[in-house]
């Protein structure tokens, strides 16, 4: 019992010998600390600017003042879905031969008259009636049944924003 403890402790022993090696490096060389943390070095900031200077009062100003932004409306995220839905419907009615002409054109160019007669509001309206239009002008060539679905359930979706719109926001 006694030879089996001996032999078992000299196979630990040996076993664990290299192990133990691995923290020591006998026979290499030291290895070089860490370095410490260095930030980069800060960057070089522009010349400062000039303060600008207003001119007397009695002298015009040399340029122009610029025109206030008119800010966003709170449904103007409904209104640009329902340009959207009136640019699908005049593409998707005109190719199932609804014979209505410019009609949806007409009612979305007289919302976009009404909400935003120029500016960004009235560039995101229009971007949103031509989203429509060709989104739809991509997929159909003619008239399919899937096409009048789209109309039916379009023409239900713009109905029900415009009546949101009006009850929330009429005065």
């Amino acid at each position: 019992m006694l030879r089996t403890l001996t032999a078992l402790l000299f196979a630990l022993c040996l076993a664990a010998g290299p192990a133990g090696a691995q923290f020591f490096h006998f026979g290499q060389p030291p290895q070089q600390p860490y370095q410490q943390y260095q930030p980069y070095p800060p960057k070089p900031q522009a010349p400062p600017q000039p303060k600008p200077v207003l001119p007397p009062q009695g002298q015009p100003q040399s340029t122009p003042p610029v025109p206030p932004q008119v800010a966003a409306a709170p449904y103007d995220h409904d209104l640009a879905r329902l340009a959207e839905i009136l640019g699908a419907l005049h593409f998707l009615r005109g190719i199932c031969g609804s014979n209505e002409g410019q009609k949806w054109r007409t009612e979305a160019q007289a919302l976009i008259d009404a909400e935003a007669p120029a500016g960004d509001r009235h560039d995101q309206m229009v971007a949103s009636f031509n989203r429509g239009y060709r989104g739809f002008q991509q997929s159909y060539r003619s008239c399919t049944p899937a096409a009048g679905v789209v109309i039916q359930r379009y023409l239900e979706e713009g109905a029900h924003i415009a009546r949101e719109i009006t009850a929330r926001y009429a005065n």
